[in-house]
């Protein structure tokens, strides 16, 4: 039997699930699979350990895939214990955006259902493994841990699998009536060898050079992989006769002592030997990359000096077709990464050159840059692409952040990364890890810098969301000063946001109006589009709620009409938002309706978790005040499950929103009964954000008036009609005027006319009209 095998991948652009991805057939490990299965079953605990090379991820993932409700860590990218709850966090897809501690949030996440934690490659962190696997496992009693380590863990109740290399021929479970095509290790070999030679099989020519070099590398599972890539250029007596020689010339010390390790590490050393000058050069520099990285990226890391122009591209092709690199393709997209002892030996390659600092230097700086780019273009339309693209490379980030604050001299270099970074932390997903970095650096940057100043104000934003205004009022204190004693207009402008924010979450409304007036002069001064268009959207917050919404609706609109000039969709939806809870309190139903689906539709893709939970808190109080209480309680238990993952409440976004929260919850409460009403919240208990977003869709839609009939026998021209249907698809008026080469005002004046003339109030009612009319 070869089972098919599935490996896990970077976390999805979404940030919740992993993407599981076919690997190649998993080859003789079926009774490992068995046994790992009852020991699941009885144990809460297993350890699968082994050698390095010998398959511990392999057959751990294979269980997984069979297990269903598998949540998969890796931790070779971690480096520090500390940084250990929160990729367990990140992995399992829980929104990282409050100041909770980590581990109670993966425990909240992971309470009360049945799961298999599976956490990969334990031996470099085996004290704080331990402590995390002992407090998951003890307040999580439906949790069982698979974990893989070159060592036991030592946990009361562990139970140890050794994972023995892949039966050779000769061993006593290998002898018997079986073929020699039948031993799992050769049965390894000839699939890997098929792979790169289809016509490869067993003669009687080559068949004692097969038996003595499946010997000859002891089974092991990564070795036999990395020899069967010789056999598309060498016989297999030759590969044998060229690794015998060097198993009695192995460099020491070699870390895992084991005879089979050895083997591994030498058959390593043949393939280092193997490459070119250019291959190696760039198998040490790659060692930087904790995990898979895209062609640019490799290009502005590694592509200098012996490696610049073609050179690279030659040397990746190489180590590609040597099996050294791994290209994991999802349509146009390939990502390249290698597996963890290749790795690990490229980094030795790379200090043995002394180019260790430099090429590290070079990847924290080539992440700046990327920063930095992603900052430039944020108010615009690729906002949700490059949020997808550093959540990939986020365990790069993490090590780019983690050189900056170990190596002396480096910190400037990581507080700005950790700055440019802003988005990333607040609307990625990774709070948690963004505040941790940036209080880290703080301390190492000169007191009177521009760079500590950048660092304060978004420390500070990133305390704000999560709902700890005491420590930002500090940072934005500081950062005031340094500001104005700098003359710094940009940053005291951000100042002054922030300074808003944190008067408009404790309350302090009239003050939250003049700082946010200061800061939307001084950004729109200094031509930052995006943090204006945020600014605002705040502003509107605290206009609505000192009494002035139709001040608030009319700053709203402003947002919306620029972001979506710009393309842009976080400032948009937030501008929905509060235009919903606007039209809220002027007693305007509908329009507060359409106006929160259009954020939530918003969400479905872009998972802001905040906007989400405060999206569904304001679909609940519409829908109970249109009369619909159950749909508003089951909405309030919706909000209340997403809240509850992100490990915060609606009372942190300030007194005015949570007394409107708890006014709310009182008439659905008085509408159903207590108990009725606590019943339908808690019915959503447990649902996870994507589903939270489709059910708030779906409740909230279902209340929404169809739109209203047009006049019979069509009242709009074929140029109107051409300009409804490009509406209908999304398009902004200024992406129509493109498309039909005409100005933005003459499809503004198109747009007026067909409201006017259908009696609607919105581009939404136009896009419903004409999907009416196709259906």
């Amino acid at each position: 039997m070869v089972d098919v095998v599935q490996e896990e991948r970077a976390p999805a652009p979404s940030g919740g699930r992993r993407v599981w991805t076919s690997l190649t057939s998993f080859v003789g490990r079926e009774g490992d699979l068995d046994r790992v299965r009852a020991a699941l079953a009885d144990r809460r605990l297993v350890t699968l350990t082994g050698p390095g090379g010998v398959g511990k991820t392999r057959l751990a993932l294979a269980v997984a895939a069979e297990a269903g409700s598998a949540h998969v860590v890796e931790l070779a990218s971690v480096t520090h214990p500390s940084q250990i709850a929160p990729a367990v966090a990140t992995a399992l897809g829980v929104p990282d955006q409050s100041n909770r501690d980590a581990v109670d949030r993966v425990i909240d996440h992971l309470g009360g259902q049945p799961a298999l934690l599976v956490v990969d490659n334990c031996e470099h962190l085996i004290e704080g493994s331990v402590v995390l696997l002992r407090r998951l496992l003890e307040a999580l009693p439906d949790l069982t841990v698979l974990a893989t380590s070159r060592e036991p863990l030592g946990l009361w109740g562990e139970q140890v699998h050794r994972l023995a290399p892949l039966p050779v021929p000769g061993d006593p479970d290998a002898a018997g009536s079986r073929s020699l095509d039948e031993v799992p290790a050769v049965r390894l070999l000839l699939d890997r060898a098929r792979s790169v030679l289809p016509e490869f099989a067993i003669t009687p020519a080559n068949r004692a050079a097969v038996v003595e070099l499946c010997r000859r590398l002891d089974g092991l599972p990564l070795a036999i992989e990395l020899a069967a890539v010789r056999l598309r250029t060498l016989p297999v007596s030759q590969v044998v006769e060229r690794l015998g020689g060097r198993l009695h010339l192995l460099r020491a010390p070699v870390r895992d002592a084991e005879p089979r390790h050895r083997s591994l590490h030498a058959l390593i050393d043949w393939s280092f030997d193997l490459c070119g000058d250019d291959e190696r050069l760039l198998w040490a520099r790659m060692s930087v990359f904790p995990a898979s990285v895209d062609l640019e990226t490799l290009d502005g890391v590694c592509g200098y000096g012996e490696l610049d122009d073609d050179r690279l591209l030659e040397a990746l092709d190489g180590l590609v077709g040597k099996s050294v690199v791994l290209a994991d393709r999802d349509g146009e997209t390939v990502r390249y990464r290698q597996f963890v002892p290749l790795r690990e030996y490229g980094a030795e390659a790379l200090a043995r050159s002394g180019e260790t600092v430099d090429v590290r230097r070079r990847h924290r700086d080539h992440y700046i840059r990327r920063a930095e780019a992603m900052i430039d273009r944020w108010c615009g339309p690729d906002q949700a692409r490059d949020l997808a693209q550093l959540r990939a490379d986020h365990p790069n980030l993490i090590a780019a952040l983690a050189f900056s604050a170990e190596t002396p001299g480096e910190a400037v270099g990581g507080a700005r990364l950790a700055a440019q970074l802003r988005y990333h932390w607040i609307a990625g997903g990774f709070l948690t890890y963004g505040r941790r970095w940036l209080e880290r650096l703080l301390p190492q940057l000169d007191p009177d810098s521009a760079q500590r100043g950048e660092a304060l104000w978004v420390v500070a934003w990133v305390a704000l969301i999560q709902g700890d205004r005491a420590e930002a009022r500090t940072w934005l204190a500081e950062c005031s000063r340094l500001a104005h004693a700098r003359g710094d207009l940009a940053m005291q402008g951000h100042a002054a946001h922030w300074t808003a924010l944190l008067h408009l979450f404790e309350g302090d409304l009239d003050d939250a109006i003049a700082c946010y007036g200061r800061a939307i002069a001084l950004h729109r001064r200094m031509g930052l589009h995006g943090p204006e268009l945020t600014a605002a959207f705040q502003l509107a917050m605290a206009q609505t709620y000192s009494g002035r919404s139709h001040a608030a609706l009319a700053t709203a609109a402003d947002v919306v009409e620029r972001a979506t000039a710009a393309g842009e969709l976080w400032n948009r939806g937030y501008g929905r938002w509060i235009a919903a809870i606007s039209h809220l309190h002027l007693g305007q139903l509908d329009r507060a309706r359409e106006a929160i689906l259009a954020t939530m539709q918003i969400e479905r893709d872009f998972r802001d978790g905040v906007c989400t939970a405060l999206s569904i808190e304001v679909c609940s109080w519409i829908s109970v005040a249109g009369g619909r209480a159950a749909d508003a309680a089951t909405l309030s238990g919706l909000a209340r499950s997403v809240w509850r993952r992100l490990g915060t409440s609606l009372a942190a976004f300030g007194p005015h929103a949570s007394a409107e929260g708890r006014e709310h919850a009182a008439r659905i409460d008085a509408a159903l009964g207590a108990s009725r009403a606590e019943a339908l919240r808690e019915e959503q208990a447990d649902v996870a954000l994507p589903d939270a977003v489709r059910r708030c869709i779906a409740l909230a839609g279902s209340g929404t008036p169809r739109p209203s009939a047009a006049p019979s026998g069509d009242p709009l021209t074929s140029r109107e009609r051409e300009i409804a249907a490009l509406v209908a698809q999304g398009l902004s008026n200024r992406d129509i005027g493109e498309r039909l080469v005409i100005s933005r005002r003459t499809v503004d004046g198109h747009v007026e006319r067909m409201l006017r003339k259908l009696d609607f109030s919105s581009r939404t009612q136009i896009a419903g009209w004409v999907a009416g009319r196709s259906g």
